[in-house]
């Protein structure tokens, strides 16, 4: 008998990072003075300690909010609301979309209509097979 580990399936790892992604915690970096270590090309006298290469702790930019751990995401600016159309960004909006009404998920009308409301549409499509 041989006995071998597996690796988990796709599915768990996207749902493991899709739970993280919804959970990431905005931070700020707190100015504390002190400066990174710098690399130069004599490294055998500048080594500095793996732990102790980054010496500054995120805080969270909410004070409510708990410290992210390491294995937590985190994000220093909110990204560019993608409601409205931002040619400067190549944002296309979301106006015009087609979603599904009862989906609560991000392709739902609610979350993706930003708030604006929707116009539900009723279709009958007649097309000619074989």
């Amino acid at each position: 008998q041989t006995c071998s580990m597996r690796p988990p399936s796709k599915r768990s790892i996207a749902d493991a990072l899709i739970d993280r992604y919804d959970g990431a915690t905005r931070v700020i970096v707190p100015n504390t003075g002190i400066e990174a270590p710098v690399q130069r090309n004599d490294a055998a006298t500048q080594r500095v300690a793996r732990g102790d290469r980054y010496s500054f702790e995120l805080k969270p930019h909410n004070p409510t909010h708990k410290a992210p751990g390491k294995k937590d995401f985190v994000y220093l600016e909110p990204s560019p609301p993608g409601c409205e159309k931002n040619t400067r960004l190549s944002i296309l909006g979301t106006h015009g979309r087609t979603c599904p009404e009862a989906s609560d998920r991000v392709d739902g009308c609610d979350l993706m209509c930003c708030g604006r409301g929707f116009r539900t549409q009723t279709m009958s499509v007649v097309e000619l097979c074989n």
